[in-house]
């Protein structure tokens, strides 16, 4: 790998084109239109998430009036709508606002090195597409890339995995060219990406089985917003996707409340919505009836009862049971039931990888993530000039990073007018008990929660989930705090600001 003597110098290095990043250098060059920035893609194209995942029927599970951003309606009819009309969405807004100049594809950051006495990051950057090495220096790093891995995906080690003569595949790595029209599908699993492939592979599949471990509480939801839609015609594409906005804001808020302070009552409400949905005589508790509390682990939503109604019509079994092994034709369970497939997809989560594996040094000592506390879901104690981008696991994503990159800018505008050019927050409280940054029992945050940021029990160091309250604090709160250090230094010809081109 070749080393190249240039850096670049940028104020604000932005990590990863999805729509995360893509926000963050909405409101950067809104707020800080003097200020530099650049957007480094590891991949090829923008998106995020939305580029990446290419398997059956991929959509949302939210709403794009909450999902979407809060400064560009969102105009579709649907409200819970496919990858294409988000990934439209969000390329309409990189070359509305002219932010695809600002970004570098095929860019992955390793690693990234602060110096506190030029109060600028120095980032190792590989070019995957030529396998240089490049150097970018940075006053400000702001990592936007999300909370999983993009290049694998989590697949357990199942018995008798190499016996199954026919193909395995994971969603996260969907081939283009794979055809199931007219055959026996075994999906393993019970979260989103599962409840989604079932009724999209099931109009062409011969049949499809979503073989779950244990229940999931699902809910069916409309796919498009009578209220919203006929809010945007009568009060304006603008007004009418503010006023949905809020409405969808207060709905999500208060099944979330219902479900955590009343779960029994919840749990009912949604197992009568699901027998509705299915045949006389279903199964119910048997296949859609979890163990756990609703939203101890999220709440999987399916558009016009599509997964139900997939059931109903024949073209879908949900089978509840554990894997003794595979075999040359299917997967043999527990039970003694064998699942004949002719291919097998496991949906079986993600591998969770906070800042996109990079590493961080501050002044040559190195970061363990696991050693810092979250400062208001934004940034890291001890850790100078350093934000990332984290939403909420109990809502809409974007309703939590819109915030939080509000906030990074009236920080930064805070630190321009009182001419300081570092800050980091220090976790001071020695007596405060500090626990998991996400207090959330899905599999796929538990096998790491040691590895995470953690947070604190109080004050700027929860990392919180409620909408109002952040709301409250990053939008209309003081950007200074006793916890925060705030520091200059004396410009040097080093910390001049180059534009990119």
């Amino acid at each position: 790998m070749e080393h190249t003597a240039n850096t670049t110098q940028v104020d604000v290095l932005i990590v990863g084109a999805g729509i995360s990043g893509i926000g963050a250098a909405y409101y950067l060059q809104q707020e800080h239109p003097g200020r530099s920035y650049t957007i480094l893609e590891s991949r090829g194209a923008t998106g995020g998430t939305w580029d990446l995942f290419r398997y059956p029927g991929i959509r949302s599970d939210s709403d794009l009036h909450t999902f979407g951003y809060e400064f560009k309606p969102w105009r579709d009819e649907d409200a819970i709508a496919s990858a294409d009309k988000i990934l439209a969405y969000l390329r309409e807004t990189v070359r509305e606002n002219n932010i695809d100049r600002n970004i570098r594809f095929h860019h992955k950051v390793l690693g990234a090195a602060w110096d506190s006495t030029t109060a600028r990051w120095l980032v190792d950057v590989e070019r995957t597409d030529t396998d240089e090495l490049v150097q970018i220096s940075a006053n400000w790093l702001f990592c936007a890339g999300g909370y999983y891995r993009y290049d694998k995906g989590f697949t357990p080690q199942f018995p008798g995995r190499d016996r199954f003569t026919s193909q395995v595949v994971h969603p996260q790595h969907w081939p283009e060219d794979l055809d199931y029209t007219g055959k026996k599908v075994v999906i393993i699993g019970s979260g989103a990406t599962a409840v989604t492939l079932v009724p999209s592979m099931a109009a062409k599949a011969a049949h499809v089985t979503m073989l779950q471990r244990s229940p999931t509480y699902i809910l069916p939801v409309p796919s498009k917003d009578a209220f919203a839609n006929v809010a945007g015609r009568v009060l304006g594409a603008d007004r009418g996707y503010a006023l949905a906005r809020r409405k969808n804001v207060i709905r999500q808020r208060a099944v979330y409340t219902l479900c955590q302070k009343y779960p029994a009552a919840a749990r009912r409400v949604i197992r009568w919505t699901n027998a509705r949905e299915l045949p006389a005589g279903y199964p119910v508790d048997t296949h859609f009836s979890p163990d756990y509390k609703p939203w101890d682990q999220r709440l999987c939503t399916v558009p016009d009862a599509d997964l139900f109604k997939a059931i109903g019509s024949g073209k879908a079994t949900v089978v509840t049971d554990r894997i003794a092994t595979f075999t040359e034709t299917g997967i043999e369970l527990e039970s003694g039931q064998h699942l004949d497939a002719d291919i097998i997809v496991t949906a079986t989560g993600l591998n969770v990888q906070m800042f996109g594996g990079m590493t961080l040094t501050v002044d040559g000592r190195a970061v363990r993530p696991s050693d810092t506390v979250a400062y208001k879901g934004i940034m890291l104690s001890g850790v100078p000039n350093f934000a990332f981008a984290f939403g909420y696991t109990n809502s809409s994503w974007t309703l939590k990073v819109g915030l939080l990159c509000e906030h990074f800018c009236r920080l930064l505008r805070h630190m321009d007018e009182n001419g300081f050019d570092s800050v980091r927050p220090e976790f001071d409280d020695a007596g405060m008990e500090t626990k998991p940054l996400l207090d959330f029992a899905a599999g796929y945050v538990q096998r790491v929660a040691d590895t995470l940021p953690r947070q604190g029990a109080e004050g700027p160091w929860v990392m919180s989930m409620n909408y109002n309250f952040d709301r409250e604090v990053l939008r209309h709160g003081s950007v200074t705090d006793p916890n925060l250090r705030f520091s200059a230094v004396a410009p040097t010809k080093t910390r001049e600001v180059v534009p990119v081109s």
